[in-house]
């Protein structure tokens, strides 16, 4: 048994509930700017809102929903994109004592069915028709739910208005009886197997993490002397997305909110939002990394990235070595090099982010070394960590100044860290859930002694640094008995920017395989720039062409294991995996059951035309069904 442990800083010890900070934020500093609303237009444009104009906006719907007959220990689901009044009703709903449940707007009938009768919550906030009508066809077997807000149909100036008559102090008295342990909100699982699970997670919990990571990364998330600003685009129905919430409003941070998390989104908020800490999933760092990538190389500056990146990866891992005592640093010439590329790619990067942006965090699942080090090289320290939606958020976080790329950090403040014999990891601390709703032999085979089993693969190093291999229920046994962690070859596939989505499939096969899907801007950019001699033999090359980059990429993923954890046989697939489709999760997890059965075909056909990959260290089978890729 492997154990790493953080002492707890000295963290003030909590009194009230979550909705305190804000009401104190709002007490010491009134004029502090908390929330920037975004415009409908395009380019947004972001107004001010005040810690008193939030605070004052909270209590006026705090006493709307006392007026609706909400008292402490009800529950309310919100359904809903990431946007100012999710904050805004949160805290609206903790000021009264209520349970927030978040939902997933794009959940389907079943789903939010599930949740509203599971957590026998008596109301639920949707945002358009669209959520109306999903849980209008639930309603039926729901006879709990009394109340339907829409916020696109002026529901909460309604609830406002009715609050009208209602005195300020009882929001107060109802709010100084919330206390820590007090359930905050059920915040169920992503399901990527069965049902999700709500997860109990109390007020404590939920600060707990924000608290710790405020106390000793809050000064890497701004310049000195300037207040830190937060683009919030991760779900809020997401434990992440909460947690990020959190620290903003904890740490007296300036927050934004954008619903979507697609690149032109992004990109434009980025710009005018001009963020200095971003919160994301490795996804969408890939995603940034990619489309440097691709306009680089169609403003003709390939080359020039490309040796940008090699030199900002090396710089990085010359301070990386230096700040653990393995070596010296960059030498004079590796720094006159990147001085070089600072002034003539990396801020021009930064720039596309806003110009101010000076680190990041990120976590959902591990971040890819080499990845890493292209961000820190070019000014952006990535800060990644773990964490669980039965852990309220952050476990892990990269120590400041001592950072190992490729591993998830060490314990926060208050944090322990175990790793069983078998390799799952084990966690302990202030942040760790309540439990199961009801399932209290679920709760009871996670919480083994006080401490949480993961249901994660991982191994410490001697310095107490986390890395994390994968899920135990995801590893893959081939028939030849060889177990096989999917996640590091996965995560390596993707780095290569012609992929999308990579899974690595295999149990009681005679080898390991991978479905993989393909980036579709990405793809038409390669296309684009591919030198092709007649248009007779156009398609023919073009699939030789796209072989040898998919069998590079696979290359360098088995460069990193055994050959009989390699993969040997791989197949594109002519449809998207995400989370549209359904054989993902909203936060970005592969449902791999639902995309094995899914793919059935595929893959028996893969494997079924390439038995002589068993016998060949290198990957003889290619299966591409898409005719119309390219098209």
């Amino acid at each position: 048994m492997h154990v790493s442990e953080v002492p707890s800083s000295a963290l003030p010890l909590m009194q009230g509930g979550l909705a305190d900070s804000l009401f104190d934020t709002a007490e010491r500093t009134p004029l502090l700017p908390q929330i920037a609303r975004r415009s409908e237009t395009s380019p947004p444009t972001w107004s001010p809102v005040t810690a008193v104009e939030l605070r004052d906006e909270v209590i006026d719907l705090a006493r709307g929903f006392i007026a609706s007959g909400l008292y402490p220990g009800h529950r309310v689901a919100i359904m809903a994109r990431t946007r100012y009044e999710w904050t805004v009703l949160s805290y609206a709903l903790w000021a009264v004592g209520a349970e927030i449940v978040p939902i997933y707007p794009t959940s389907s009938h079943d789903q939010v069915a599930w949740i509203l009768r599971d957590a026998n919550c008596v109301g639920v906030v949707v945002e358009d028709e669209q959520g109306l009508m999903t849980v209008g066809s639930a309603c039926a077997a729901l006879p709990q739910l009394r109340h339907v807000w829409q916020l696109d149909a002026g529901s909460l100036a309604q609830l406002v208005e009715l609050g009208r008559s209602v005195p300020f102090s009882a929001v107060e008295s109802m709010r100084r009886i919330v206390f820590p342990d007090s359930t905050a909100a059920i915040v169920y699982t992503s399901g990527t197997t069965g049902h999700p699970r709500g997860c109990a997670v109390s007020h404590r919990n939920l600060a707990s993490p924000c608290d710790s990571l405020l106390a000793g990364w809050a000064h890497t998330t701004a310049p000195p002397g300037r207040q830190p600003a937060i683009l919030a685009f991760l779900p809020f129905s997401h434990v992440y997305g909460l947690m990020v919430q959190g620290i903003c409003v904890r740490g007296g941070f300036l927050m934004g909110h954008e619903s979507e998390m697609h690149q032109e989104a992004l990109s434009e908020a980025f710009l005018s939002f001009r963020p200095t800490f971003i919160f994301a999933v490795p996804f969408v760092f890939e995603k940034i990394y990619k489309n440097f990538l691709r306009k680089a190389q169609q403003a003709g500056h390939g080359a020039l990235f490309d040796r940008a990146a090699r030199i900002a990866r090396r710089f990085a891992g010359a301070v990386e070595r230096q700040q653990l005592g393995t070596g010296a640093g960059p030498n004079l010439e590796l720094r006159a090099q990147h001085a070089f590329y600072e002034r003539t790619v990396y801020r021009k990067l930064r720039a596309a982010l806003g110009g101010r942006v000076c680190g990041a965090c990120s976590g959902g699942s591990p971040l890819n070394r080499q990845l890493a080090l292209f961000y820190s090289g070019i000014g952006i320290f990535i800060h990644d960590g773990y964490g669980l939606t039965e852990t309220s958020g952050g476990i892990t976080a990269q120590p400041v100044g001592r950072q190992k790329f490729g591993t998830v950090g060490r314990p926060v403040p208050g944090m322990e860290v175990r790793v069983a014999e078998d390799g799952e990891i084990l966690v302990n601390g202030p942040s760790v859930f309540q439990g199961y709703v009801n399932d209290v032999p679920g709760t009871r085979e996670a919480l083994r002694g006080g401490w949480l089993a993961t249901g994660d693969i991982g191994r410490l190093d001697n310095d107490g640094y986390l890395a994390i291999t994968g899920r135990k229920k995801d590893i893959i046994i081939t028939s030849s008995g060889k177990s096989v962690a999917p996640a590091a070859l996965e995560e390596r596939l993707r780095v290569h920017p012609l992929i999308h989505q990579a899974v690595v499939v295999g149990d009681n096969r005679p080898c390991v395989g991978a479905l993989i899907t393909l980036d579709p801007e990405f793809l038409a950019h390669w296309r684009a720039n591919l030198p092709l001699g007649g248009a007779s033999s156009r398609d023919v090359r073009e699939q030789n062409a796209l072989r040898e980059e998919v069998m590079r990429a696979i290359a360098a993923a088995n460069s990193t294991v055994s050959r009989a954890e390699s993969i040997r046989v791989y197949r594109i697939l002519p449809e998207p995996i995400d989370p549209a489709t359904g054989l993902m999760t909203p936060s970005m997890k592969l449902r791999r059951d639902a995309i094995t059965h899914h793919f059935a075909a595929e893959i028996d056909a893969m494997y079924a035309t390439s038995r002589a990959a068993r016998r060949s260290p290198a990957v003889e089978s290619f299966a591409w069904e898409d005719d119309n890729v390219f098209r």
